[in-house]
């Protein structure tokens, strides 16, 4: 639209009104009475442009302002231009928000704008989610009366405290969040929050498994150290004690042999997030040459150990990871089954895949040990797990490599009634041969 001003055209309009009545004034001998009436015929157009607009611009609800002539079409064609640049204003802003939402929305922390009375101004569904707000109820409430938790309600407060807290979610107690409390603006602080359940327990982990590794190594160290103390004088052992020196020595050497094969089995695990899983595996072949390599253990404490294999039921997979499997459960099979116990092999086709199973008629395993089995380091009796030569990480490998075959470990055991070790590998990476 091009631009359009009230100047000497306004002005030259009403000049020309006024003569035109003072002409007309002369002719009838009323120049004052014509003059009079033009300038009132003025003020009434006037008035009526100016109730006009005031109705539009306090009632009426259209866009566009009303039609005017002369200096009120150049004043409502300003204000339509107005209004459009306002529009646009407003259509840009709510661009600008709703990038500003999406972005806030795609954080992976959850966010809450306070005002520095604690009034809750903003929160994306994250922190709600995470602090079990609601929104938009609870805009405008105060933080610390919707979580009453007595360490938070101390941090928000606390002008010189630290500006990293971790409390439990009042959402869910379970889980823990991290605050980090920040300046936003000169009235209103951002505190942003983080779940660090899994941070905090892998670190917990990262603790257990180092202070578990030391106790598992201390105890053959010291006694191959006593032994190699007491050598540095022969003559004081007798030909007996030497002997046994020899054979307790080897033992824990091969007890520490053992750790570190299965700690370095376990990181291999662990650090091929994408195994190679389109090896064939035949697993008869597998599962039957472990068997005789348990049956000459279970020989010595009479354990009878029956295989029941489905011939040409093969794999596709990792034949490293999915030996320390089989071999895990097979061989724990027979180091915590008593002796003259049974012990049954199971490799058969199933509606889902193929299933594997070891059952033995050993002690069993109380409920409450079941879920924590497959961690790491953790043994349901310390004492036997030594006797039988365990490290607690056996299951542990069993469970990363089912995780990578699409699989996960079962077990069903009852005290008294032995126990039930099982998975199901999914038909995608079962053929038949």
């Amino acid at each position: 639209m091009r631009e359009r001003s009230i100047g000497w055209g306004t002005l030259t309009t009403v000049i020309l009104m006024l003569a035109v009545a003072g002409i007309f004034g002369l002719l009838f001998d009323a120049p004052l009475l014509f003059a009079g009436v033009c300038a009132l015929a003025l003020l009434f157009w006037h008035y009526r442009h100016m109730k006009q607009l005031s109705v539009y611009l306090w009632r009426d609800k259209r866009f566009a302002p009303p039609a005017g002539s002369g200096s009120w079409g150049v004043i409502y064609d300003g204000l339509y231009r107005l209004q459009q640049r306002n529009r646009r204003r407003r259509k840009d802003l709510a661009r600008l928000l709703k990038r500003f939402r999406r972005g806030a929305e795609a954080l992976p922390d959850g966010a809450v704008v306070i005002q520095k009375d604690r009034s809750i101004v903003w929160s994306n569904q994250l922190a709600q989610r995470l602090l079990g707000l609601r929104w938009p109820e609870d805009a405008g409430q105060r933080i610390d009366n919707l979580i009453r938790n007595p360490e938070f309600i101390e941090y928000i407060n606390a002008t010189d405290g630290p500006d990293l807290m971790v409390f439990p979610s009042p959402a869910e107690p379970m889980r823990m969040i991290e605050f980090r409390r920040m300046p936003y603006d000169k009235k209103q602080i951002l505190l942003v929050v983080r779940d660090v359940t899994q941070w905090l327990r892998l670190e917990q982990m990262r603790r257990d498994f180092v202070a578990n590794v030391s106790h598992e190594l201390r105890t053959p160290l010291t006694v191959v150290q006593g032994y190699i103390e007491m050598l540095q004088d022969p003559q004081s052992m007798p030909p007996e004690m030497w002997q046994k020196a020899q054979s307790m020595m080897l033992e824990q050497t091969h007890r520490m042999d053992s750790l570190v094969s299965q700690l370095l089995t376990l990181s291999k695990i662990e650090a091929n997030d994408r195994p190679d899983t389109s090896h064939e595996i035949d697993v008869p072949g597998l599962l039957s040459t472990i068997a005789e390599e348990a049956k000459t253990l279970a020989e010595e404490r009479n354990l009878s150990i029956q295989l029941f294999v489905e011939s040409g039921l093969m794999m596709k997979g990792d034949l490293m990871q999915m030996r320390s499997a089989f071999s895990n459960l097979i061989f724990n099979a027979v180091h915590y089954t008593p002796d003259g116990g049974h012990i049954k092999i199971h490799w058969q086709r199933c509606a889902t895949g193929a299933e594997f199973a070891v059952r033995d008629d050993g002690d069993g395993i109380a409920a409450e040990h079941l879920a924590r089995l497959t961690e790491r380091f953790y043994r349901v009796d310390r004492a036997r797990s030594r006797k039988t030569g365990g490290s607690g990480l056996g299951l542990a490998i069993v469970k990363h490599a089912l995780s990578h075959h699409q699989s996960s470990l079962n077990i069903e055991s009852e005290l008294t009634f032995g126990s039930t070790f099982s998975f199901i590998i999914p038909t995608s990476l079962i053929y038949i041969k």
